[in-house]
């Protein structure tokens, strides 16, 4: 199955599992995100991606301009390794890892994780491509992805034990939408994929075919 199967059964599962009243207010929290016009207002096909130099899971600093310098790179904005759709997506970009080599293409993932807990992700997910820490979402923001949780779903997120500012290492409750850009080596962004719903993921095999346009 595709990713895109795979995350549509595990959501099914998921809502199957939450109790009525936190289904509303998740609903109702996924509304007021999409009005926020993040779709539209984020980088698009054509643009330059603005710099990007992130410290990585051991806390070495990756600049993005050097990996164009050896062919294109993928970039996957994720929102934690809280998340169980985030960790579907990261395990399937490992598997589609060989396939985006292939290509001459490099891949990192981006998150505002403290590089302590992109540690953890990395680990748990055993990725062997770079996780990078973007606290307080400066890059992100520079993309036009980042929105704030709003205040009454912080309390159901503690409910499910997900502390967003241990998490993060700070209290602006601030997240990435989900999203994933194939960039040339000018920097130049060739394809987006970028969606409001967390449940909604770019499938490997279309960032593999982007590549290969590029080729």
């Amino acid at each position: 199955m595709s990713l895109t199967q795979d995350l549509a059964q595990f959501a099914a599962k998921m809502k199957d599992q939450l109790p009525a009243e936190a289904q509303v207010t998740m609903a109702k929290a996924g509304n007021e995100i999409a009005q926020l016009g993040i779709e539209d207002q984020s980088l698009k096909v054509g643009d330059a991606i603005p710099p990007v130099t992130l410290p990585n899971a051991l806390g070495k600093s990756v600049a993005v301009a050097d990996l164009l310098k050896a062919g294109p790179v993928v970039i996957a904005f994720y929102r934690g390794g809280w998340c169980p759709y985030c960790n579907m997506e990261l395990r399937a970009l490992q598997q589609a890892l060989p396939a985006i080599k292939a290509q001459g293409a490099q891949l990192v993932a981006i998150a505002p994780e403290t590089p302590d807990n992109s540690l953890s992700t990395q680990e748990k997910n055993d990725l062997s491509f770079e996780v990078l820490s973007d606290v307080g979402n400066q890059v992100a923001r520079a993309f036009g992805l980042v929105f704030t949780l709003p205040e009454y779903l912080r309390p159901l997120y503690q409910n499910f034990g997900i502390d967003l500012e241990a998490y993060n290492g700070d209290s602006s409750f601030e997240l990435p939408v989900p999203a994933t850009y194939v960039v040339d080596t000018t920097g130049t962004i060739v394809h987006a994929f970028v969606n409001v719903d967390y449940t909604q993921r770019e499938d490997p095999e279309n960032i593999v075919a982007a590549l290969q346009q590029i080729s």
